[in-house]
C-alpha cells in the first residue's frame, strides 16, 4: 500500500509539472522569423545597435548614388547606362555596377572605432603567449622548446589574424559607440541613372553626433552561413565583391574583383541625430567615373584590371579612393 501511495504521488507531481509546462508563455523574440537575423542578401533586417524598445531615438536612412561629374552621361543612354570618355577617343559604357557590402555602421564622434574589441583580442592572445613562454622557459630545456614553438605559433596566428582581411576582423566586434545599419552581406546595385536609392532605414538610432561611416567591401566565402546563403541567391558573387558589366570601345567586358576591405568614410560635417521626430539620411556616393582611369585621366580597358591583369592594382586603388559619405536629407546626392 505504501508503494502504491508513492507511485500515485509521483504521477500527480508529474502531471502537475506537465500542465505547468504547457501553460508557460513563449518568450519574446523566440520566433524563428526574428527580423534581426541576417538573411544573407536582404538589408532590411537591419536593427539599431541600441535598445530597440526605446522610442526617443532618431531615424536614419542609408542610401547610395553615383557621383555626378563631367565625364558621366547617363540621361541620354538606354536603360540609364553610364558612358565615360577621355581625350584619346576611348569610351567605357557601364551597364551594371554591383557591390557586396557588409557591416554598415555609424560611429559616434570621438570614439576609436567599431571593431576595437575584436582587434584587442589578438593583442591579448599575443601577450598571453609571451607570458606563458617566459614562464615555461624557466623550467627546463624541453619546456623551452615547447614554449618557443607555442610562442611562434601564437605569434604567427596573431600575425595572420591581424593581416587577414579587415572585414573579417569586424565580424563580431559590436561596439556601443556604433549604430549598425545592416550586418549583411547584401548586394548593392548602384543606380546608374544618378538617382539616390535608399538601401535601408534604421529606427531608434541613439541621438548624438556621428563623424564616420564604416562598412566592408566584402568577398563572400564558403565558410559562414550568411555568406553561403548570399552565394546561393547570387552565384556570380562567389568570392567576388564587385562586378561591373559594359563595353570598352565597343567590345563587351566583365570586370570582377575580390577586393576585401574595411572602408572608413569621414562625415564632414558630422551627422547630427536628434529625436524621433526628425529623419536624417546618409548617402554613399561612389565616383564610378574614376574607376577605370589612369592618373592623367585616360581610360583603361576594364578587362585588363581583372585578376592578374596589368591594371588590377590601379583600379582597386581607384575604387577604394572613390567612395565618400555625406548627409543628404533631401536625397539629391549633394552634401546638405
Amino acid at each position: 500500500m505504501e508503494v502504491m501511495r508513492r507511485v500515485l504521488g509521483m504521477a500527480i507531481v508529474a502531471g502537475l509539472a506537465a500542465a505547468c509546462g504547457e501553460s508557460l508563455p513563449t518568450s519574446p523574440g523566440s520566433s524563428s522569423g526574428d527580423p534581426s537575423d541576417p538573411s544573407g542578401s536582404n538589408p532590411t533586417g537591419a536593427q539599431p545597435g541600441g535598445d530597440a524598445s526605446t522610442s526617443d531615438g532618431g531615424r536614419v536612412s542609408f542610401s547610395a548614388t553615383i557621383k555626378s561629374s563631367a565625364g558621366i552621361n547617363a540621361s541620354s543612354m538606354p536603360a540609364f547606362d553610364v558612358e565615360l570618355g577621355d581625350g584619346a577617343g576611348n569610351s567605357v559604357l557601364l551597364t551594371r555596377v554591383a557591390m557586396v557590402l557588409r557591416e554598415v555602421e555609424l560611429e559616434l564622434e570621438n570614439d576609436d572605432g567599431c571593431d576595437d574589441s575584436s582587434s584587442g583580442g589578438s593583442d591579448d592572445s599575443s601577450d598571453d603567449s609571451d607570458d606563458d613562454s617566459s614562464d615555461d622557459s624557466s623550467d627546463d630545456d624541453s619546456d623551452d622548446d615547447s614554449s618557443d614553438d607555442s610562442s611562434d605559433d601564437s605569434d604567427d596566428d596573431s600575425g595572420d589574424d591581424s593581416s587577414d582581411d579587415s572585414s573579417d576582423d569586424s565580424d563580431d566586434g559590436d561596439d556601443d559607440s556604433c549604430e549598425k545599419f545592416v550586418a549583411g552581406p547584401f548586394l548593392l546595385e548602384l543606380p546608374l541613372d544618378g538617382s539616390v536609392e535608399t538601401v535601408v532605414t534604421l529606427d531608434d538610432v541613439t541621438p548624438g553626433v556621428y563623424d564616420e561611416l564604416e562598412f566592408d567591401i566584402h568577398k563572400p566565402e564558403d565558410d559562414t552561413a550568411d555568406d553561403l546563403a548570399f552565394i546561393q541567391q547570387n552565384p556570380d558573387f562567389r568570392r567576388i565583391s564587385i562586378r561591373v558589366e559594359g563595353d570598352y570601345n565597343g567590345d563587351s567586358f566583365v570586370y570582377e574583383t575580390d577586393l576585401n576591405e574595411d572602408q572608413e568614410v569621414d562625415l564632414v560635417p558630422p551627422l547630427v541625430v536628434t529625436g524621433s521626430s526628425n529623419q536624417t539620411n546618409v548617402t554613399l556616393v561612389v565616383d564610378v567615373d574614376s574607376w577605370f582611369r589612369r592618373g592623367d585621366g585616360q581610360l583603361v580597358d576594364p578587362a585588363t584590371a581583372n585578376k592578374g591583369g596589368s591594371n588590377e592594382k590601379l583600379v582597386e586603388d581607384n575604387i577604394e579612393d572613390s567612395i565618400e559619405g555625406i548627409e543628404d536629407d533631401d536625397f539629391d546626392g549633394d552634401d546638405d
